[in-house]
């Protein structure tokens, strides 16, 4: 009941969590890329003013520089000579370090007009007093800066690099703050889930252990033995489920920590096919079904432990059974890959959805079914079965869709 009853507020807490974490981020980081825009705008603003001081303090120059006017005017080396060194002149004095070029041109000639472009800046050189050869009200002054917005960035550079270094930082902790978060939910669901289905496998068999120690009790000095003998085999038999059960939990916590030690011998993989069909084939033949064997595999000795791996093949085969339905059909073939003997063990149950697959061997997932819960289980088995298959350097594949059965390939190294 408390589980119940607190795991929808604690879920709340979360989302509400990231909501708000991600608000914040979302908050920070508009503010951090306004704050970068605002800051190249500046530069620019600060570069435009000093290009302009630039080019008024050159104007001004010329305008004063009655020889340097002439040749401009006549076309002469002279006076480009002296705008070029005017320019490098008041560049260095305000600081700028980049390269330009420049045009000049009469202040009301019929090509006195230049284009709109990026980084040019204009300015009018006033006639000379007395400047006969220009006549025309003097000249006008383009600088270009062609690499503009490169020295803008290029000034940026530390304060680019920090805030982008700032934002990547807290973007790349926050998702994992929230990936972890989700994960402890799900982690949380699961084992809810678990703690749920064992109860209800629990609760079966120690009902039926008290209903037969009620049955006994009651009538002490009952002398049908064949009842006594009844009852004493179902309280038996429900006991030795629920120390399988509890050996499955433990023997699956103890592999995780490695506490386990695997036993490996030479065994014969088709002995232990037909060992772990021989216990499970009875209840596919009460289902009217059958396991259809097809051991082709010419190699078929590997080292492992046979314990581990029959109880692996005993689980997908029980599995296949529990998902096909009321007459299984299910085929177990093997076959060699080059140095790994492969195991198949197919289906025509009701497959598994394909967004499930990666899931299905996580501790303690089970595939949802709905409201139906007519297959028992902690979600324990393919998490076995994977790191069984793993601790003897092998893998296991998956293959199946969704009302078209279900195909597992375990591949293991030969002897």
């Amino acid at each position: 009941m408390i589980i119940f009853e607190t795991a929808p507020m604690k879920l709340n807490r979360n989302y509400l969590f990231i909501a708000v974490s991600s608000l914040a981020l979302l908050t920070v980081i508009i503010i951090q890329v306004s704050w970068i825009f605002e800051t190249a705008r500046v530069k620019e603003e600060l570069f435009n003013e000093k290009a302009n001081m630039v080019l008024s303090k050159t104007a001004e120059a010329l305008s004063l520089d009655k020889r340097a006017c002439m040749n401009l005017e006549c076309g002469g080396v002279g006076g480009t000579r002296k705008v070029d060194s005017l320019f490098n002149y008041y560049m260095k004095l305000y600081n700028i370090r980049i390269s330009y070029y420049f045009e000049v041109k009469p202040m009301f000639s019929s090509q006195s007009a230049w284009p709109q472009q990026a980084g040019a800046y204009t300015a009018c050189v006033k006639e000379p007093v007395n400047n006969s050869l220009l006549g025309q009200g003097g000249l006008r002054l383009k600088l270009v800066f062609p690499e503009k917005d490169q020295f803008i960035l290029a000034e940026m550079d530390t304060i680019f690099i920090t805030s982008i270094t700032l934002i990547l930082v807290v973007l790349i902790l926050s998702c994992r703050t929230i990936l972890s978060l989700m994960k402890e939910k799900e982690i949380s669901e699961h084992t809810t889930d678990f703690l749920n289905n064992m109860t209800h496998e629990f609760k079966t068999p120690l009902t039926n252990i008290a209903l037969a120690g009620k049955m006994i009790l009651k009538d002490p000095a009952q002398s049908n033995e064949e009842k006594i003998k009844h009852y004493s085999s179902i309280i038996l038999e429900e006991n030795e489920k629920l120390r399988l059960q509890v050996e499955q939990v433990l023997s699956m916590t103890a592999l995780e920590r490695g506490e386990i030690p695997l036993q490996k011998t030479k065994l014969d993989v088709h002995e232990l096919i037909h060992s772990a069909v021989k216990c499970i084939g009875i209840q596919a033949e009460s289902k009217e079904g059958g396991i259809h064997l097809q051991l082709n595999a010419t190699r078929h000795m590997l080292v492992g432990d046979s314990a581990h791996l029959a109880n692996a093949l005993c689980n997908l085969v029980d599995n296949a059974l529990k998902y096909s339905g009321e007459k299984p059909d299910i085929a177990i073939s093997t076959h060699n890959n080059g140095q790994n003997l492969l195991i198949t063990i197919r289906d025509k149950g009701i497959g598994i959805d394909e967004k499930y697959h990666k899931k299905v061997f996580d501790k303690f997932f089970r595939v949802p079914t709905g409201d139906v819960h007519n297959v028992k289980g902690f979600g324990l088995g393919l998490a076995y079965v994977k790191k069984i298959v793993e601790l003897h350097g092998g893998s296991i594949e998956l293959l199946s869709e969704k009302g078209k059965g279900t195909t597992f390939i375990i591949s293991l190294p030969h002897a």
